[in-house]
């Protein structure tokens, strides 16, 4: 049985930046509004004011304080709400692929390889900006890779459930080079008018290169184990895809966009979460306390926290469980491999740790690896 690693990882970051500030300024002006719009339904008892929100409410609600997106000018329009994101024809690069060749090429830079040495391409995201043809054939297409390639969509679990189907293929021998890659361009999806979670998402795209760990470059993450899970939920949910193109189309479809039932979340999917990993644990014969880190799905930082008490038995200590929420936001099937990827580089021979990410579905994915 071939063993395989990951031997690179590389993050595409957006150039544009939403501060909470910024984004509270456009979303109270919205709410003023609406309010104002409908005074004497709301005078009347018949409407609910939109309530404002504020800073310090994301901040303690989430852990964010900023996110990055693809367009800002959009999202702060207080008459729009939604990225303004040109379509383009068909004869240029997708959003989606442009955004992945970025993260693409320097995880293949880390991992000393070149793209005509990949023989598989899985754009593993929450969302597709279309159906058909594959934003993964376009994204071989793009960097010049050979094999095949495919789309997968699992939510939030995206990323580790590619890693798992890249492992598996490479320990098949299928494979002899693979790439996971995460497009997520959530500011698409998320509905900015709704003061429950309009601060939550942020655009990024994260990569990582599986091989054969025998013809591994340099220093690389063993892949000891990976392990995923569903369990079918409607407590978050996306009935629309990828992207609403008119302003008319946006009005009164709050069922279209992203949803979540917070509290239930919370209550349902953190033990789900905590038991897998600990079950992943044990039948690896890993012991909790010989994990120098666990890279967790980053949508909540008292999610993280709770998490990482359940696991480690104890509170974290810092650097053990980093968060990138505060810089990224929640960016779906991202978060994970954005922690993994920006602080993994102090890992040395023999330590230990775990990729973890989990969301909608319910769905969970943990990657056992081990520095080489």
């Amino acid at each position: 049985m071939i063993q395989p690693a990951i031997t690179g990882s590389g993050v595409f970051t957006p150039e544009q930046v939403i501060t909470n500030d910024e984004l509270v300024v456009a979303f109270n002006a919205y709410a003023d509004r609406i309010n104002a719009d409908n005074a004497e339904a709301i005078a009347a008892g018949k409407m609910d004011p939109v309530p404002h929100s504020s800073a310090d409410f994301i901040l303690s609600a989430s852990g964010i304080e900023q996110r990055f997106v693809m367009d800002k000018d959009g999202v702060l329009d207080p008459d729009r709400m939604f990225p303004s994101l040109a379509p383009r024809d068909d004869d240029s690069p997708s959003i989606m692929a442009e955004m992945a060749v970025d993260a693409i090429t320097k995880a293949l830079a880390q991992a000393g390889r070149d793209p005509s040495e990949v023989d598989l391409v899985i754009c593993a995201a929450s969302n597709h900006e279309r159906a058909y043809p594959a934003i993964a054939v376009e994204i071989q297409k793009l960097i010049g890779a050979g094999g095949f390639a495919f789309d997968m969509n699992v939510a939030c679990s995206s990323a580790t459930f590619g890693i798992q189907a890249a492992a598996d293929m490479v320990r098949s021998g299928s494979v002899t080079c693979a790439i996971v890659v995460n497009p997520e361009i959530c500011s698409a999806h998320l509905e900015w008018r709704d003061r429950d979670c309009h601060f939550i998402f942020g655009d990024v795209a994260t990569a990582v290169v599986i091989e054969p760990e025998a013809q591994a470059n340099g220093a690389h993450f063993t892949i000891h184990g990976t392990r995923c899970a569903t369990e079918f939920s409607n407590n978050i949910r996306n009935n629309n895809g990828f992207l609403r193109r008119t302003h008319d189309q946006m009005e009164d479809r709050r069922d279209m966009q992203f949803m979540q039932n917070g509290r239930k979340v919370f209550k349902e999917v953190l033990p789900m979460v905590s038991a897998h990993i600990l079950g992943h644990l044990d039948d690896a014969g890993w012991e909790a306390d010989s994990l120098k880190r666990l890279w967790l799905h980053q949508a909540n930082k008292t999610m993280n926290d709770f998490i990482g008490r359940k696991v480690l038995g104890r509170t974290p200590e810092p650097g053990e469980q980093p968060n990138i929420l505060q810089d990224y936001a929640n960016t779906s099937s991202a978060g994970s491999i954005i922690a993994f990827s920006k602080y993994s580089d102090d890992m040395q021979a023999g330590d230990r740790g775990v990729i973890c990410s989990f969301g909608a579905g319910y769905s969970v994915g943990s990657v056992l690896v081990e520095r080489a």
